[in-house]
């Protein structure tokens, strides 16, 4: 059976990194994931999205304070919940942990990603099949081509400049090797050949001299943890396109009010 045949997990990154929350303040607010997003709060979109989608046997909001999401998530057509800690990575871990072996496969995606659509799913979800570790992203020509006035980082490798789409795949116990990796990386995630240095300098030279695709390096990567990783392309641009900050809010509800 493909993983895309199962019944996954998702899991909702819902939590507050420390100190103020600078979107969540400019609407009067503490906690970003209720952030209000065209009448809902974010979260409450997300929410709404895994369930309609059909995918997914069990749906996990993991927050800090998962009293204060209850009500937003329960508008989305409810979710599970469990408390997260400091980091993505380790929250992840945890849970995994905690449930054990029915978790497997996972999705995980985030709070603050309201344009997300079951078509945005299906095809990460396909894209995905067989990988022990996939990552959603979306290509600089695919973004400029729907929205040119969109201002971001971009990974630049040889096989294009990237950009994160929140979209993530553990389709086996053996990626919980590069969770691991993941806490320590975190911090470099928004330039190429830092995070790659984590996986070896021979790798990091290569990003930083653009003679290997962002494709090719994690399946390189993936080989050397021992399980197969791979980057799934996203065609649809608003994949990456989460709200972090007012633009990006002002941009995302003129692209939701659009639809």
């Amino acid at each position: 059976m493909t993983n895309t045949e199962k019944a996954w997990t998702a899991l909702i990154l819902a939590g507050q990194r420390p100190g103020t929350d600078a979107l969540a303040a400019a609407f009067g607010g503490t906690w970003k994931a209720l952030v209000p997003f065209c009448g809902e709060a974010m979260v409450t979109h997300v929410v709404r999205t895994l369930n309609a989608s059909g995918r997914f046997a069990r749906i996990i909001v993991l927050a800090q304070e998962t009293e204060v999401l209850r009500a937003a998530v329960e508008a989305g057509g409810g979710a599970e919940f469990a408390t997260s800690n400091a980091g993505i990575s380790t929250s992840i871990l945890s849970q995994i942990d905690a449930v054990g072996d029915t978790i497997w496969p996972v999705f995980v995606t985030t709070a603050d990603h309201p344009l997300l659509t079951v078509e945005m799913i299906d095809t990460f979800l396909r894209g995905a099949d067989g990988a022990g570790l996939a990552v959603g992203m979306v290509e600089r020509g695919v973004m400029q081509a729907a929205y040119p006035e969109n201002k971001r980082t971009w990974l630049k490798f040889r096989d294009g400049q990237w950009s994160g789409a929140n979209l993530f795949a553990l389709g086996d116990p053996a990626a919980k090797a590069a969770l691991t990796l993941w806490s320590a990386a975190e911090q470099d995630r928004k330039t190429a050949w830092k995070l790659f240095l984590h996986f070896g300098p021979w790798l990091a030279l290569r990003a930083l001299t653009r003679t290997i695709g962002l494709g090719e390096g994690l399946a390189k990567v993936g080989r050397r943890m021992g399980f197969a990783a791979r980057l799934v392309p996203m065609p649809q641009a608003e994949a990456a396109i989460d709200v972090d900050k007012v633009s990006d809010h002002e941009q995302a509800s003129a692209i939701f009010v659009g639809r």
